[in-house]
Parts: C-alpha cells; structure tokens; sequence
C-alpha cells in the first residue's frame, strides 16, 4: 500500500470545530507539522474534508 503525507498549511483558528477534530484524527497538531498515513479510504475522506487546511503528497514506499 502507498502512504499520504499530509502537511498542515493554515491554522484552523475560525472553522468549525468539526474541522479541529478532523486535524486531530489525522494526527496534524498545528500549521507546519506533518505525518504520513497508510493510503485508505478512511484517511482520503478525511483529507476531502480539510483539504483548504493541508497539503497532500504521495509516498511511495
């Protein structure tokens, strides 16, 4: 499977708290900080949500 690394762009400061807890489930605490994910389906869906937040890259492995 590829993985997703996801970098956190602009501060959630002003949305919704629905989008502060998406950030969290991705594991993002703040502008600038990253994390690589497993290439799911769960994980797609949750960076549709925030995608005006982040930036996504593919990894290959």
């Amino acid at each position: 499977m590829g993985k997703l690394k996801i970098t956190q762009l602009r501060s959630a400061i002003g949305e919704a708290r629905h989008f502060h807890q998406v950030l969290h489930g991705l594991g993002l605490k703040g502008p600038h900080s990253t994390t690589v994910l497993v290439d799911r389906p769960e994980i797609r869906g949750m960076v549709r949500k925030v995608l005006h937040l982040v930036k996504v890259e593919v990894c290959s492995e």
